[in-house]
């Protein structure tokens, strides 16, 4: 939460449900939201999981990032 509210302070990431499809994070708070995620919880973000399922939520975020720890 404080990586996104860092990007987007004007935000309400606990309840927000289409941050992609309500235009809240375009591609260049993405790019700089992937590359945070990457460094503080020490995983890669593949290509293929930069859709709008992964980042429409904080939520989904969150489950993208525990499945790649996972896949280690």
């Amino acid at each position: 939460m404080d990586i996104l509210r860092s990007l987007r302070p004007d935000v309400d990431f606990t309840s927000c449900r289409d941050l992609i499809d309500g235009r809240y994070l375009d591609s260049l708070i993405i790019l700089a939201l992937v590359a945070e995620l990457e460094e503080a919880f020490d995983i890669t973000i593949p290509t293929a999981c930069i859709v709008p399922a992964n980042f429409n939520s904080a939520e989904a975020m969150w489950e993208m990032v525990t499945r790649l720890q996972e896949e280690g």
